[in-house]
């Protein structure tokens, strides 16, 4: 039955079945970036002259199943290594994207020619509806891993996502039930892969870190049975999409310029009212359920903020800017990290950065809360959302201290950021654990103290990352008074430095 699948001939290699089989069963089991750099060799060799149409897709489809538990290997790695160096978190990046984008392109070679008027065309007629779907899933695939290091992502790829959607929906195969993987538990459907990066898209992930862009997309596979989609707007419509158009889905507060066959309309549905009882659920101190496939097992603590964030995106009003915002045009330096906030918000150095790796970015918008920026020469990788920053307005004295919320990046050198500001008085002091010994008095770790928007009786302070312990209480000095320091709450956890609230204390002065 095989052989069947490789009609015409052809000089390639895995034209034959037997040395297709040969070549899959020599990929090295245990070393699963050889294995995808070895796949991606073949892959690249596919082209559409070598190899007849529906020999071309029998092999790009099996090399694609071979790579599955090698790429599911290697993101788990990019996400969850905790001592992943920069080049190696690029280097394992590089691949993964490499082999979903090349894919898309063989898969979007086999559909080309399955749209022929040829015998080509009708050989691959009955396997349009997996190939619809592995397009979309590829595709979509690209586009999360470009969402792991914020973009940018063309308008061509929208077009290209709609194209076999809109084929399988003109064929009437769109909701064909399928598997989409040998193994691969559950079922999936072309019209399904479309609406997962519809929604993924629609949800604003850009200020999430990469494991949890990759737990809200799990958290969108489980809750998208209860999406709609529509040809029709109602009044429930959310979102739309025109799918032959270079345009990513957006909100209804937006409406279309026209009107076509192919618009299409979504909106949560009973996901929202699921995802919030899930919430609930969980806030009142339940588990994670065993249902919810997230890929492995997280803490609530890491699962919840997602939840939280997706819940108020998929809301019927979306959310809504606390500060109004001023457009503005003046530049700002930037330094990053704790360390260098450390020094310039100490009075040892006198707020002056000599030496430190000064950034000049442009202020495009300010609020109360925080400003936008846009980075023209983007340096190095230690850019993304919850990086810690010092910055210094153009002409002015002050520094504040403030967490990159949204990073989007429109080329590989321009980026656009958003920026919370934490705080705009701010004071470097040396933090100890409250302890009679000289030994604990020198073992002090540098920390932040955040001087406004304070709630009553505590104290924001940024402090090295693990630093914050709920039954370890801190003390420092500050001008020539000793503090203490009971641990509240902790905020936060970024790169370097955690966010923590304490209850403070002021020692009485010593009686002369």
């Amino acid at each position: 039955m095989l052989e069947n699948l490789f009609q015409g001939k052809s000089d390639h290699p895995l034209a034959d079945p037997r040395e297709l089989k040969r070549a899959l069963s020599e990929l090295p089991a245990d070393n699963a970036f050889r294995a995808l750099d070895e796949i991606m060799g073949w892959l690249e060799s596919c082209q559409s002259g070598e190899l007849p149409a529906l020999t071309r897709f029998s092999v790009v489809r099996q090399l694609d199943e071979a790579a599955q538990p090698h790429l599911k290997r290697l993101a788990r790695d990019y996400l969850h290594s905790p001592r992943l160096s920069r080049s190696e978190e690029k280097r394992l990046w590089t691949i993964i994207y490499g082999f979903w984008t090349v894919l898309a392109r063989h898969y979007e070679a086999c559909l080309d020619a399955a749209v022929q008027k040829d015998k080509s065309a009708e050989q691959l007629k009955p396997h349009l509806p997996l190939l619809t779907a592995r397009i979309i899933a590829a595709l979509g695939a690209e586009l999360k891993w470009a969402h792991f290091r914020y973009g940018p992502v063309t308008d061509e790829h929208w077009v290209r996502l709609g194209r076999p959607y809109l084929l399988a929906d003109s064929e009437g195969f769109s909701s064909k039930s399928l598997q989409m993987y040998p193994g691969q538990g559950g079922v999936a459907s072309p019209v399904g892969e479309y609406l997962k990066v519809l929604v993924f898209q629609a949800s604003s992930l850009d200020c999430l870190l990469p494991l949890e862009i990759e737990l809200a997309e799990r958290l969108i596979a489980h809750l998208l049975p209860d999406f709609v989609f529509a040809r029709d707007s109602s009044p429930q419509s959310v979102y739309w999409v025109d799918a032959a158009k270079p345009l990513p889905p957006v909100r209804l507060a937006r409406l279309p310029q026209e009107i076509s066959g192919t618009l299409r309309f979504f909106q949560p549905g009973d996901a929202e009212n699921r995802l919030l009882a899930l919430i609930r659920d969980v806030e009142r101190g339940g588990e994670i359920p065993a249902s919810l496939n997230l890929g492995g097992s997280y803490p609530v603590k890491t699962v919840l903020p997602v939840m939280r964030h997706l819940a108020s995106y998929w809301a019927p009003v979306p959310p809504q800017r606390q500060h109004v915002r001023h457009r503005v045009k003046h530049r700002v330096a930037v330094l990053p990290g704790l360390v260098n906030a450390f020094v310039v918000f100490s009075p040892e150095f006198g707020g002056k950065p000599m030496g430190l790796p000064l950034e000049s970015w442009i202020v495009e918008n300010v609020s109360r809360g925080g400003f936008g920026a846009t980075i023209q020469d983007v340096k190095g990788d230690w850019l993304k959302v919850g990086a810690l920053l010092s910055l210094q307005p153009e002409g002015a004295e002050n520094w504040v201290v403030g967490v990159v919320r949204r990073y989007h990046r429109l080329s590989e050198q321009e980026a656009q950021v958003g920026i919370e500001t934490l705080s705009r008085r701010v004071a470097s002091v040396e933090v100890r654990p409250r302890a009679a010994s000289s030994y604990a008095i020198a073992a002090g770790s540098p920390g932040l103290w955040l001087q406004d928007d304070n709630p009553q009786g505590e104290v924001r302070f940024v402090l090295p990352q693990n630093t914050f312990d709920a039954r370890e209480n801190l003390e420092f000095d500050y001008n020539g008074r000793r503090v203490y320091l009971t641990p509240a709450m902790l905020l936060e956890q970024g790169g370097d430095y955690e966010l923590a609230r304490y209850r403070a204390t002021v020692a009485a002065p010593a009686k002369g």
